[in-house]
């Protein structure tokens, strides 16, 4: 017999499949039950939990869940918490992307979490003093405008804004070119003259005298005929005014340094090191 036959007849013995059918259940077996005497045993469900299942099943359903409903959530919860440790024990969230991103994020609403205490007049005071641009009262303006685009006059352009500028003048009604830009502004603050007629127009309001038809301004659109009958100027806006801005935005910023302190307390417990350093990019510290 050849030495091929005798592997041949070797491989075909039913000894040796009940052994290596024995050995693949062993690994297995150890696999599955690695890490099971490093779980905690004991689970604890808190009333805290309890409410947080029941308020879930609430939101979902709109009414409150049965005895049986409940003994199912707070089974189904438990079979969640035994899966996970289980699945802690053996290492198995380290290699997955989407559990570390998940825990991260968690650990990002923690640090969310963090109320700042609210701020005295004095803080919010020295905060509108440090931002002060930021809150001022702008410009408002109730103006009137006639309309010019430079492309239907052409070569008249010139005489055209003349003959409108002086008929306007002498109290006479001059229609200008048709558009959809509205022909008059009450009480209207910088920013909206902005976002009509265009950053240009209403840089060009600030050095025209009230009263009386001056121009052309130009904008975006073409040449502007303007009258501003009332300017209100800006100035700095008192705490009183803009108070509860004021608030908002020095609470949001106590916030982003009491997450960034967080992370900050967090990082110096740890001492990152990455191996062939002169090829990997520097930690941020």
């Amino acid at each position: 017999m050849t030495r091929g036959a005798e592997v041949g007849k070797l491989l075909r013995e039913p000894l040796l499949h009940f052994a290596v059918m024995g050995v693949v259940l062993f690994a297995v077996y150890g696999w599955v039950n690695a890490g099971v005497s490093n779980a905690p045993r004991e689970i604890v469900i808190t009333q805290g939990q309890l409410d947080n299942l029941q308020a879930k099943f609430e939101r979902t359903w709109q009414r409150p869940p049965s005895a049986d409903e409940l003994k199912g959530l707070v089974d189904q919860w438990v079979r969640e918490e035994i899966l996970y440790r289980e699945g802690q024990a053996r290492g198995l969230e380290r290699d997955d992307p989407m559990v570390r991103r998940l825990v991260a994020q968690k650990m990002e609403f923690i640090a969310d979490g963090v109320t700042p205490d609210a701020p005295g007049d004095a803080e919010l005071q020295a905060w509108l003093a440090a931002n002060q641009d930021k809150y001022a009262i702008e410009p408002r303006y109730t103006l009137r405008q006639v309309y010019l685009d430079p492309a239907r006059h052409g070569a008249r352009l010139e005489a055209d804004i003349d003959a409108a500028r002086a008929a306007l003048a002498r109290g006479r009604t001059v229609d200008g070119d048709s558009t959809m830009l509205p022909a008059a502004l009450e009480s209207a603050p910088a920013f909206e003259v902005t976002r009509i007629f265009g950053k240009a127009f209403a840089e060009g309001l600030k050095a025209l005298p009230t009263g009386e038809w001056v121009g052309p301004v130009r904008s975006g659109f073409g040449l502007h005929l303007v009258k501003i009958e009332q300017r209100v100027d800006g100035r700095p806006a008192t705490l009183a005014e803009v108070r509860e801005a004021v608030e908002r935005d020095l609470l949001r910023e106590r916030a982003m340094q009491a997450k960034a302190d967080f992370y900050k307390k967090l990082r110096a417990n740890y001492t990152v090191r990455i191996e062939a350093a002169d090829k990997a990019p520097k930690p941020a510290g």
